[in-house]
């Protein structure tokens, strides 16, 4: 079982930036990542990093936000600039493990971008 710890949502300004992290215990990641759901919509991808390094960013966030991880494949983080009101969302940590390929998913960290 993987358990999901993510951290550093919170109230921004436009043009603002936070630093989400979410740090899985139990396993490795194949994949890792971040999906957010904004009230009455659907999740939606932000950005996920394979186990190699490879980031993926949804359209919306690209020049924005950068996604990493660590070395020990049991960490990632995502680097939030130039924050716009539509960013706000609750963002959900999400963890496919490198051993059995299962998908685990955070309790979501609420970000609120607001003047």
């Amino acid at each position: 079982q993987v358990q999901l710890v993510e951290s550093g949502g919170g109230l921004v300004q436009p043009g603002g930036s936070l630093r989400l992290s979410c740090v899985a215990s139990g396993r490795t990641f194949s994949i890792m990542g971040w999906y957010r759901q904004a009230p009455g919509r659907e999740r939606e991808l932000v950005a996920t990093i394979t186990r190699g390094g490879q980031p993926n960013y949804a359209d919306s966030v690209k020049g924005r936000f950068t996604i990493s991880g660590d070395n020990a494949k049991t960490r990632a983080y995502l680097q939030m600039n130039s924050l716009k009101p539509e960013d706000t969302a609750a963002y959900y940590c999400y963890f496919v493990s490198w051993i059995g390929v299962q998908t685990y998913w955070g309790r979501g960290t609420q970000v609120t971008v607001s003047s």
